[in-house]
């Protein structure tokens, strides 16, 4: 059981990193993992968007649900700016 002070913490540790990079790593179905980069856009009461760049020029809007987060049904790492410094992932115990 999800306890609301769990679902606090989670967004507050992604309200610190608003306009930070990110990596999505969720499931897509029929053990297909979909891997999303992008920005930490902003965070909404209920849920929080990331703006994923594509190769194809143009941007696309993603949103997940702190829940989602929680139950690792997604999994949010932030990736430093450098390219030898490991993303670190955001992870609440259940």
């Amino acid at each position: 059981m999800i306890i609301r002070n769990e679902l606090e913490n989670c967004k507050k540790d992604l309200e610190a990193n608003i306009g930070k990079n990110v990596r999505l790593r969720s499931s897509g179905g029929r053990k297909r993992t979909i891997i999303q980069e992008g920005i930490l856009e902003s965070c909404y009461p209920n849920l929080f968007t990331v703006r994923c760049n594509r190769k194809n020029s143009y941007q696309e809007m993603v949103s997940f649900s702190y829940v989602d987060v929680l139950t690792h049904v997604v999994e949010v790492a932030l990736t430093p700016g450098d390219s030898d410094s490991s993303p670190r992932v955001l992870s609440y115990a259940n």
